[in-house]
């Protein structure tokens, strides 16, 4: 089975029938990689799962040479691992999957401060850190084929493909009324439904937000020269127009990740204004223009490049739920948190939400229903570390590379610097990218 040619989606039950009454053990509302991996794990530890969420309509899957979704993430080794273990990371097509040997940063210094290192102010190396990868690069639409085709197969999923519309809540369970009228009937409902959780809503669950003011900007390039297994980003300050009023000045941060071939994943995290300019361009202009940044900086070097997909914009937000839990109800992915996207994080903490929700569910006591919120507080407990110190790293740097002023530039890249001379900070900082 590979993800190349994973068959067409369907609006096919699997062995149990779709009835006014089902009942569960978990449903899982939401049909990205992070709901669908939710509920292929609880199934395969032996529970009874609904996934409850439309399938995308009228997607193929992306076979050509310059066919490439605009939807990338870098998953991480403990994201290989649970992709692994449900059996999933093996069906990918090797020719969709690009590992990443190195990644440089570079911070925006300019020339009369320093002398930047070719080699980033920041250099992680594969090499270096004795692993064979620092992470893979893959196409959102490329994991989730391959998802439904292990969801297929699994017959302790039933895949409801339909909105949910109705929540109800008592001390036994859920029960969840979907648009066709059926019913689901659930000890604990997983909220995997994105930042604006449907799931999270019906709870009343509240959410601190932050707004960047920034759109995140995608596209897909060809390029003249290889990449060299390579990640690269810059820090290029708030745009000068935002530089005199500090609360409008927002950094701007360019990413160019690797894809298999010469081919290579922008995402430019850009004030909404420049944003919405940069989306507006022809595809020959917005190669120029992407070119200029990334072949002018230090080290890199891309040669010309060519748009293999239009420019895409998604407004950036930090936010997290005030609860990721209540009797019943666990929040999973963007639904609980969202964080800037500088370190390619979102999709990974994701998945570890799910491994931890496994192994909460895979260690209840016998005499627990899958929603007792002693239960599910152990899922939320421990994921409050991990999810604190990465959104601490992310919005911290936001905001440090958005301060205007040659004082506060020289700072944080004479920081940045030292950073990189540390050899053991270095080692803590490729540890938390691997997860």
């Amino acid at each position: 089975m590979t993800g190349s040619a994973a068959p067409a989606r369907r609006a096919a039950s699997h062995s149990m029938p779709s009835t006014p009454s089902s009942r569960f053990q978990i449903a899982v509302v939401g049909g990205g990689i992070v709901g669908k991996a939710c509920a292929l794990l609880l199934a395969q530890q032996g529970m009874q799962v609904a996934l409850v969420a439309p399938r995308p309509v009228g997607e193929t899957a992306r076979t050509g040479e310059d066919d490439w979704d605009s939807r990338i993430y870098a998953f991480s080794a403990s994201s290989q691992q649970l992709l692994e273990r449900l059996r999933v990371w093996e069906a990918l097509d090797p020719a969709r999957v690009q590992p990443v040997r190195d990644m440089r940063v570079f911070g925006d210094v300019s020339a009369a401060e320093a002398s930047p290192s070719p080699h980033g102010d920041l250099h992680f190396s594969a090499y270096a850190a004795a692993v064979p990868q620092l992470a893979w690069i893959i196409e959102s639409s490329h994991v989730e084929r391959v998802l439904d085709t292990a969801l297929r197969f699994q017959h302790q999923v039933q895949w409801f493909d339909e909105a949910a519309d109705g929540f109800e809540r008592d001390l036994d369970g859920v029960t969840l009324t979907l648009a066709s009228g059926a019913r689901v009937r659930a000890n604990c409902v997983v909220g995997a439904d994105g930042a604006r959780s449907w799931v999270r809503q019906q709870c009343h669950i509240g959410t601190s937000q932050r707004r960047y003011r920034q759109l995140g900007v995608v596209a897909n390039f060809a390029c003249e020269l290889p990449h060299q297994e390579t990640a690269w980003q810059w820090f290029l300050g708030a745009p000068e127009k935002l530089m005199a009023d500090e609360e409008l000045a927002n950094g701007e941060i360019v990413a160019m990740l690797p894809l298999p071939g010469n081919r290579v994943s922008m995402v430019w995290s850009a004030d909404e204004a420049h944003a919405q300019d940069l989306v507006a361009l022809s595809p020959e202009a917005l190669a120029a223009t992407v070119a200029q940044v990334a072949n002018g900086a230090v080290g890199a070097r891309f040669g010309a490049l060519r748009c293999l997909t239009p420019a895409k914009g998604f407004p950036l937000v930090l936010q997290r739920a005030e609860q990721f839990v209540q009797p019943h109800v666990a929040l999973v992915g963007d639904a609980a948190h969202v964080v800037h996207p500088l370190a390619g994080q979102g999709m990974n903490l994701g998945l570890r939400d799910v491994t931890e929700l496994g192994r909460v569910m895979a260690d209840k006591e016998p005499f627990r229903s899958e929603g007792d919120l002693r239960l599910l507080r152990r899922y939320e407990r421990a994921r409050a570390t991990d999810l604190l110190s990465l959104t601490a790293a992310t919005d911290g740097l936001h905001r440090l590379f958005s301060l205007p002023g040659a004082p506060a530039r020289l700072i944080r890249n004479a920081g940045m610097r030292a950073v990189g001379g540390q050899g053991l900070l270095k080692r803590f900082l490729i540890g938390r990218a691997l997860g």
